[in-house]
């Protein structure tokens, strides 16, 4: 197998390059207390999509910030006491097709897939603007002195209120809650199981979000990394800030939010991935403390990785009981 990354018995060690911020727990604390204030309200509206045996729902809940956050919802009709999976998608990308989540309804699961704000969905960033926001949300708030403006950290509070609203539904047993996604979506995946640890189960596929130092080292700051280039030609072009910027980046990395997953993880890498490079992914996986497993394509990139939604499913499917 051709090698671009570091060698695989030194991933199955490291510990990730971008550093962490002394107050990053007291941090996510707050930013927990902020969550948890809002409650477990959202609006239900049935879905233009029809399905036989799922009831369909288009669902909103107001996130932090006043944003209204938006997600698909499907479940299973005239059953209760279900397991359920959140869906979490690719950077700029959206929810997608009702038919991507009929499956796992149809067998049973309460399932739910949110828009990220901004993004290709129907959730509203609250900005300033109309409309999407899609790129630049690494560094959205990057420039402003208080690091509760990252809008990453919004994001990743929006998963875990998303999986509280989810859990409260009477339909659903909050002790059967799963999670996936891949690329962002595998970031948010982690950053979910962190914030809300009792997701059961979590499948990140090649997550991204995670050591944005080891990227720029390795010169891969190009395509959904881009933005980390574009800030510091923009804004530190001589990297006079480059510590302080990569300090603040640490608040949404979500390498430093893995010790807190409880969930059994299964997490699936491609080795010749250059968008989301495996160090970078076993940098969060090294820091996951609960059982796991991970999953290694040696051949494959950030694609389609074969086989990968049937072993999905298999983990997913001790939740039904």
């Amino acid at each position: 197998m051709p090698i671009f990354d570091m060698p695989l018995e030194k991933m199955l060690v490291y510990e990730g390059s971008n550093p962490k911020p002394q107050d990053h727990e007291a941090y996510w604390e707050r930013a927990l207390k902020e969550m948890h204030a809002l409650g477990t309200d959202c609006d239900l509206a049935p879905a233009d999509f029809k399905a036989p045996g799922v009831s369909c729902f288009d669902l909103r809940f107001q996130g932090v910030g006043g944003a209204t956050v938006y997600a698909k919802l499907l479940m299973p009709e005239g059953k209760e006491n279900c397991p359920a999976l959140l869906r979490f998608h690719g950077y700029t990308g959206n929810s997608g097709d009702w038919m991507n989540y009929l499956a796992y309804a149809q067998a049973g699961f309460v399932v739910a897939a949110l828009d990220c704000r901004g993004q290709g969905g129907k959730s509203e960033d609250v900005g300033g603007v109309f409309g999407n926001t899609m790129y630049g949300q690494i560094i959205r708030g990057l420039h402003d002195e208080d690091e509760d403006k990252l809008l990453m950290r919004a994001i990743f509070l929006d998963t875990a209120q998303l999986a509280r609203i989810v859990m409260a539904l009477p339909q659903v047993d909050e002790a059967r809650v799963g999670a996936s996604g891949g690329s962002q979506g595998g970031g948010l995946t982690l950053a979910c199981a962190s914030l809300e640890p009792r997701i059961r189960r979590l499948a990140p596929v090649y997550p991204f979000l995670t050591d944005y130092k080891r990227v720029w080292d390795m010169d891969l700051a190009v395509g959904a990394y881009k933005e980390l280039r574009d800030y510091f030609r923009l804004f530190d072009p001589r990297h006079k800030r480059e510590k302080e910027i990569y300090a603040k980046l640490g608040y949404i990395d979500v390498q430093h939010l893995a010790h807190r997953i409880k969930g059994e993880t299964l997490m699936l890498t491609g080795l010749m991935d250059t968008v989301c490079p495996p160090s970078t992914q076993f940098a969060a996986y090294n820091k996951i403390r609960a059982k796991k497993a991970h999953e290694l394509w040696p051949d494959f990139g950030h694609e389609n990785l074969p086989g990968a939604e049937d072993m999905i499913w298999d983990f997913m499917k001790p939740l039904l009981g």
